[in-house]
């Protein structure tokens, strides 16, 4: 279970900064500590629970970069052509059969091993054969086109960090060192469900002043690119009961309950209530816009011993998103371990005008686009509203306001997150 105490935060105003959220998470919540071994196509996505240590090196030897002709850095020649005997053939997968001696040179392909005496190699394209002798041309460099043992990573060097959220890239190391297995986290398991009366499943009938549930897809889409084991618990009513009896047996044996609507300060939004009744809430306005209702809490530890986490989010898709993006994402990183990814904004200039408070984060939902300068400009989608789910759909990215920001011009610098840099 996640690795929570009960005493785990301490947040006591009245809107808490999107900065004081990731550091808090990552002071307060440890990963969850069970670990498991998976094979390499099993890997993608997992995250490592130990260092990986490389066995060998990469190259293992001395190799060439190119295809062409493997000669001693001593008959290179400052000025003048040099004509080169040539003793042997070497392919990739091969070695030499012979040794280079002074005036002499050995045929050899890309990724075959230097032969003994040679230290670097003339492109093919640079030299001219001529009988059994290859002329080669004057100025080049000792060791040049040669792909030195270990120059990739040494025997024993760390390949892989503890924590490191697995790409394809580092799967490929892992294979390039001959490994077929590695030592990871367990996943992350999370309980997922939709709260209001006015919410219906897609596919279903649509009662009038009824809308169809978008958050659950678009967190459980959210959640899978990080790899979580998903519970799908669907619809909850705004029946107080209702939604104390299925937290509690969520936060059983789940790490993580996440909830979207029913977190803000209306009549009819129960969760908070909820929380509060079985829980310990822990913040619930966060200084963030879209999105300012998010609920954190620590839900009743189990036979384990630990407790689960609880985060309730906004109801309107657009701030389901930018939340998931600035509260979620560190905590489920933490959660399974994962190294810090943060978030680094790219400058754009804006091409529009907007007004904001102080003391507030805010995502401006932007398209990106190429300026007569050259310059990369950001253009304001039209509609603001937390509800317009096509603002999403119709941008690149989101503009990132700071908080001591209360107005941008055209022409000012923003920063630029891209959806790939946020949900990767």
């Amino acid at each position: 279970m996640a690795q929570l105490s009960d005493d785990c935060f301490a947040f006591n105003g009245p809107l808490l900064p999107v900065d004081d959220v990731e550091r808090l998470i990552a002071e307060r919540v440890a990963p969850v500590e069970a670990r498991e071994t998976v094979t390499l196509r099993e890997a993608l996505g997992r995250v490592l629970a130990e260092n990986v240590v490389a066995p060998v090196s990469i190259p293992p030897f001395d190799n060439s970069a190119v295809d062409g002709y493997a000669v001693r850095g001593d008959d290179l020649a400052a000025d003048g052509e040099k004509r080169l005997t040539v003793v042997d053939h070497v392919m990739a997968g091969h070695a030499a059969t012979h040794a280079v001696n002074s005036g002499e040179a050995i045929r050899i392909f890309t990724g075959a091993p230097m032969p003994v005496g040679a230290d670097t190699v003339f492109m093919q394209e640079d030299c001219r054969v001529d009988g059994g002798s290859v002329v080669v041309p004057p100025g080049l460099k000792r060791g040049a086109n040669r792909r030195l043992a270990g120059e990739d990573l040494r025997a024993g060097a760390i390949a892989l960090p503890a924590g490191r959220r697995l790409a394809v890239q580092h799967v490929a190391l892992a294979a390039a060192l001959g490994l077929t297995k590695l030592g990871v986290r367990r996943r992350v398991r999370i309980a997922l469900f939709s709260t209001g009366d006015e919410i219906v499943e897609p596919g279903s009938a649509l009662p009038r002043a009824a809308l169809y549930d978008s958050n659950r897809y678009l967190l459980s889409g959210l959640l899978a690119r990080f790899n979580a084991e998903i519970t799908d618990l669907g619809i909850l009513s705004d029946d107080p009961n209702e939604l104390k009896r299925a937290l509690a047996a969520a936060a059983a044996d789940h790490d993580l309950v996440l909830t979207s609507g029913g977190v803000s300060a209306g009549e009819a939004d129960h969760v908070r209530a909820a929380i509060e009744s079985i829980g310990r809430l822990v913040f619930w306005r966060v200084a963030i816009k879209p999105g300012r209702p998010v609920a954190m809490a620590v839900l009743p530890g189990t036979k384990t011993g630990h407790s689960a986490a609880f985060v309730g989010l906004p109801g309107n898709p657009v701030a389901v998103f930018v939340t998931f993006v600035r509260v979620v994402r560190p905590l489920l990183l933490r959660l399974s371990g994962a190294l810090p990814e943060p978030l680094l904004a790219m400058p754009a200039r804006a091409t529009f005008s907007y007004k904001k408070r102080k003391g507030r984060r805010e995502y401006v939902r932007v398209t990106l686009r190429a300026a007569a300068d050259g310059a990369v400009e950001a253009v304001k989608y039209e509609q603001d509203g937390a509800g317009v789910l096509t603002s999403l759909t119709e941008t690149d990215g989101l503009a990132e306001l700071g908080e001591d920001v209360t107005a941008i011009d055209p022409g000012a610098t923003v920063g630029f997150l891209s959806y790939a840099s946020l949900v990767g």
